[in-house]
């Protein structure tokens, strides 16, 4: 299945695993729409827009490097008219964007909550309405959604309610779009590490370089997307993958080229 001239839009592509995805795509011709928020560099976070698009068109794909802000439902609006009036459609739309705060129902303030509903939720769920109607015109056309499969055991839930809540909604949404636009054709799938994934998140959120020195590179994410994007015919859809899942279908089981340090010790990712 060739991604030549298929048209992406990905949301939070300016960094991390979004760009790495970007990247992979765009080697294969892809045009990327980049719909994010960094329209100026962030000293912890580095990228912006701008420099994601220059990356992409490096890597041999077009580029749309678009503003956008996933709680504001007008520049959703824009950024879909923007990719469609640039490249003549939407074939896949990845959901990528998401907010994190790792706190237990006391420490979580409102502020907080909102922001991590409003994005992985809210956010989600609009950037979809909205590119829906061009992915029934699709070639191909599929969603994917970073998020994780649900799991109700209580351990999930108990250390970082506000957090879990806002990715299982991510996930159910996805296979709600699996059975809602089955018909259409589109395919709705999740994907999630098995390992932490070297990001900036990782780096200056979560744990710092300790613990990015026992994860994985963005890499094995971008792979397993390809994989998943490059299925036809509804192959794949209502799945919950986890990367490495989706790498063993394909044969592909030594992953010790995705380590950020050769032979580290790995640490599983906290929904797995």
């Amino acid at each position: 299945m060739s991604f030549n001239n298929k048209t992406v839009f990905i949301t939070g592509a300016s960094r991390g695993i979004g760009k790495a995805i970007a990247l992979k795509l765009a080697a294969e011709g892809a045009n990327i729409v980049i719909a994010a928020k960094s329209a100026e560099e962030n000293a912890k976070l580095g990228g912006t827009i701008f420099s994601a698009a220059e990356e992409v068109k490096a890597a041999g794909g077009k580029a749309l490097a678009v503003q956008t802000d996933i709680r504001n439902e007008e520049q959703i609006q824009q950024a879909v008219e923007q990719a469609v009036a640039t490249f003549g459609g939407i074939d896949i739309l990845i959901n990528n964007a998401s907010a994190i705060q790792l706190t237990g129902t006391e420490q979580t303030e409102s502020k907080r909550f909102d922001l991590m509903h409003d994005i992985n939720v809210r956010g989600t769920f609009l950037v979809a309405k909205y590119c829906l109607p061009h992915l029934k015109k699709g070639n191909n056309p599929h969603i994917l959604t970073l998020s994780p499969p649900i799991n109700m055991q209580p351990k999930w839930l108990g250390p970082h309610i506000a957090y879990t809540m806002s990715k299982f909604n991510m996930s159910m949404m996805v296979l709600g779009w699996a059975a809602e636009y089955k018909k259409a054709g589109i395919a709705s799938n999740a994907l999630w590490p098995k390992t932490t994934i070297d990001t900036a998140a990782v780096r200056n959120l979560l744990g710092g370089e300790a613990l990015a020195n026992m994860s994985r590179t963005v890499d094995i994410i971008a792979d397993s997307a390809y994989y998943i994007l490059s299925k036809t015919d509804l192959a794949y859809t209502g799945n919950t993958f986890i990367d490495e899942e989706v790498l063993a279908k394909e044969g592909i089981t030594d992953l010790s080229k995705y380590s950020v340090v050769p032979g580290a010790q790995l640490f599983q990712d906290l929904f797995v």
